[in-house]
């Protein structure tokens, strides 16, 4: 199984890993830039992790995993999220989008396309979630 995975993560890279990593890089440097986005730039630098090696890792809720609230679970989180959108979530989500599409096209690239899904997903509202090891 890790065998696969290795393999996965290397055929990642080249359809759309490496181009995405470098956005939430990118973004990630734009936010500490801003001072305000400060809050913002770690985890867009988590995410341009998990989007060079997405395969092993998975997504969960921090409410889920910790079983109590923090500051990103509750009201501020939501607030935290509505303003990561506006400002750089929905183009890092239309990025993850195309590379999904585009590999859903092709029957070899589908199981690509759904991690480009379930990463455009996180970036939609990563306040509150936490990356955690894939069960399987």
């Amino acid at each position: 199984m890790e065998l696969l995975r290795f393999i996965g993560n290397i055929i990642w890279l080249l359809w759309g890993g490496i181009v995405m990593a470098l956005g939430w890089a990118l973004v990630g440097v734009v936010m500490v830039l801003t001072i305000i986005g400060i809050p913002f730039a770690r985890s867009c630098f988590v995410i341009a992790q998990l989007s060079l090696w997405p395969f092993g890792k998975d997504i969960a809720n921090r409410r889920m995993v910790n079983r109590e609230e923090d500051i990103g679970t509750g009201t501020l989180g939501t607030i935290g999220n509505v303003i990561w959108f506006i400002l750089a979530g929905f183009w890092l989500a239309l990025g993850h989008l195309f590379f999904a599409v585009t590999l859903i096209c092709t029957i070899i690239g589908i199981p690509f396309g759904l991690q480009h899904i379930k990463l455009a997903m996180l970036t939609v509202a990563p306040i509150g979630y936490t990356l955690v090891d894939d069960p399987d």
